[in-house]
């Protein structure tokens, strides 16, 4: 139906009669000449219709926005002084023969040119919204960036395999979304949280290096950076050690990022281990673009006259941290109450703070609602390891150790961004040596810190019953600008070892039967050494593109309500569905 797209012309067809189709993106009559700017996938094309033409004028005057097009005429360059820099067919025109209307539209909620749209709109009129040039934009790069992705694993000699949606439920972290069997009366499959038990089974049978782009699906509380469905790119390998996965998967990221968005990354990637991490940042995802760091205050505070503080520094699994902001004397009390307000969000029971405005005169030239209650030991400890100055604030965080953690890692990023502290950069970064357990406050049991098939550091197989909290796994994420962009390990290959962690989180060999019987199976008939990763594909496209949530790289997303605002999902269901699937609704 056509011969070229609008936005492939150029002066090099200077006098070629084209056919395009499209879409009206807008009409104007400059007195009795109209002009039609006609948009398909690759951009904007001028078309002029005069009156000389009448059957295509009188179309013409009928067009209105997103009325479906196909034009033909010829190629014609723009007058002087009206050319365009800013298309690419900027330099002509095409003067229309024919003129005809393919379909109709309705007039658009919103027109394509503006930027000011609530999302509840956008993604109730997602098909509009899908035709607007950002999102359009957005969409062509995550075809880069797949297309950057398979050519790089293809050309490593990783195979393509497609894994099971239909899934048994294991226990593996996040809420999975179970699917009734109307086969089978009363029973249940689980959409899987990822391919992680089916591709080491890969491994075990033999197809040594794998990955697929996948979807995986969770069910669990949703934000900027998370979907109940949202898509993997999932690998897997035989006989490469951890460096050499982390190599590999560094060239994946760096290739995908220059292929799909022109971007270049550091070479290499810096790597930190994870308790380095937590000490100076707090969050095992830090934004090192944000260059403020933590001071360790815990042991300065045992003997204060401040439960506050000296509560968590006697507490083993307490901590106290400083960060100190440069400049931050000039917060008023206000935005210093803002940000006590934000750490409440995270589980803070308040934040104390101090402004240096004379470091020479101690305890006399600090402003702060604490001072009083700390001896001149501790402010002088304090003023030497945080490095301040005159005109700094320093925050404190006290409470158990993983919460002020937590609190204080996202202060630290909310607070350099605020301030203007932020390069304006890439800064990736390897996280490695994750504990391999967590302990659950309420039972005290052990549970996986990544998954119960992550494998101990050389030398740690031993901690993993007599000392869970020594065991460190060889995991690693990869960070970028405060983002976690993937993960993965070792995996346990031998079944000695499996067994290991099993019993120190005390599933019973029942329960190991009943949930991961195949995968135990599979390990008896010579599983070799084997490891992977999962990059959060949505997530990297949504950094390319600079997108401040993954929604906006996504064709048809849910809100943060797992809504499809677009179908109107999820529904009930009929009475009828119901009977069928076995399964009665309580009031």
């Amino acid at each position: 139906m056509r011969t070229h797209y609008c936005g492939d012309l150029s002066a090099d067809l200077l006098d070629q009669t084209v056919t395009l189709a499209g879409w009206a993106h807008r009409r104007r009559d400059h007195g009795g000449v109209i002009f039609i700017d006609l948009r398909d996938r690759e951009g904007l094309a001028q078309v002029v219709c005069d009156p000389d033409r009448a059957e295509a004028f009188a179309n013409a005057d009928r067009v209105r926005n997103e009325f479906v097009l196909r034009i033909t005429g010829k190629v014609r360059r723009r007058p002087q002084g009206t050319s365009n820099a800013q298309l690419r067919s900027g330099e002509i025109e095409v003067l229309a023969h024919t003129v005809e209307i393919l379909n109709t539209s309705l007039t658009p909620p919103f027109t394509l040119d503006d930027d000011n749209i609530s999302e509840q709109v956008r993604l109730e009129n997602r098909i509009v919204d899908l035709r607007r040039p950002q999102m359009q934009n957005n969409l062509r790069l995550r075809h880069r960036a797949s297309r950057a992705a398979r050519n790089f694993l293809d050309a490593q000699g990783f195979i393509d395999v497609e894994t099971p949606f239909l899934y048994k439920s294991t226990p593996e972290g996040a809420r999975e979304f179970l699917v009734p069997s109307r086969l089978h009366d009363g029973q249940f499959y689980a959409l899987p949280q990822s391919p992680q038990l089916f591709k080491q089974m890969l491994m075990i049978a033999g197809y040594d290096r794998y990955y697929q782009l996948v979807k995986c699906f969770r069910d669990e509380d949703l934000r900027a950076d998370r979907q109940p469905e949202f898509t993997q790119i999932d690998i897997e390998t035989s006989f490469l050690d951890e460096l050499q996965i982390r190599a590999l998967m560094e060239s994946l990221v760096r290739h995908m990022f220059r292929e799909a968005a022109g971007i270049e990354l550091p070479d290499p990637f810096p790597v930190m281990k994870y308790d380095d991490v937590v000490r100076d940042y707090g969050l095992d995802k830090p934004d090192l673009r944000v260059p403020l760091k933590f001071t360790e205050l815990t042991d300065v505070m045992k003997d204060v006259d401040f439960n506050v503080f000296s509560t968590p520094a006697k507490d083993p699994a307490g901590r106290v941290i400083g960060l100190c902001v440069p400049g931050g004397g000039t917060l008023t009390r206000g935005e210093i109450d803002g940000y006590t307000e934000y750490v409440k969000t995270l589980g803070a029971k308040g934040l104390a703070w101090i402004k240096v405005n004379s470091k020479a005169q101690g305890a006399e030239g600090l402003q702060s609602p604490i001072v009083k209650n700390l001896h001149a030991a501790a402010i002088a400890a304090i003023l030497e390891r945080t490095g301040a100055n005159d005109g700094d604030l320093i925050f404190f965080g006290a409470d158990k150790a993983h919460r002020a953690n937590e609190y204080m890692g996202s202060l630290r990023q909310r607070i350099g961004h605020d301030r203007g502290l932020a390069e304006k950069t890439w800064r990736p970064l390897w996280v490695v040596d994750f504990p391999m357990f967590e302990q659950e406050e309420d039972t005290g049991l052990w549970k996986a810190r990544h998954h119960p098939f992550t494998s101990p550091k050389d030398g740690h197989e031993d901690y993993i019953e007599s000392a869970p909290q020594k065991a460190y796994a060889k995991a690693y994420d990869v960070v970028l600008n405060g983002w976690e962009i993937g993960g993965g390990s070792v995996r346990i290959h031998r079944q000695e070892v499996q067994q290991k962690v099993f019993r120190a989180m005390q599933i019973s060999p029942e329960d190991q039967r009943a949930k991961f019987g195949f995968l135990l199976d599979a390990l008896q008939y010579g599983a070799p050494p084997h490891g992977g990763i999962a990059f959060g594909f949505d997530r990297l496209v949504a950094m390319m593109a600079g997108a401040e949530a993954i929604r906006d790289v996504i064709a048809f997303p849910k809100t943060q309500r797992g809504q499809d605002l677009l179908t109107g999902a999820p529904t009930l269901a009929t009475e009828k569905q119901l009977r069928e699937l076995h399964i009665r609704l309580r009031n």
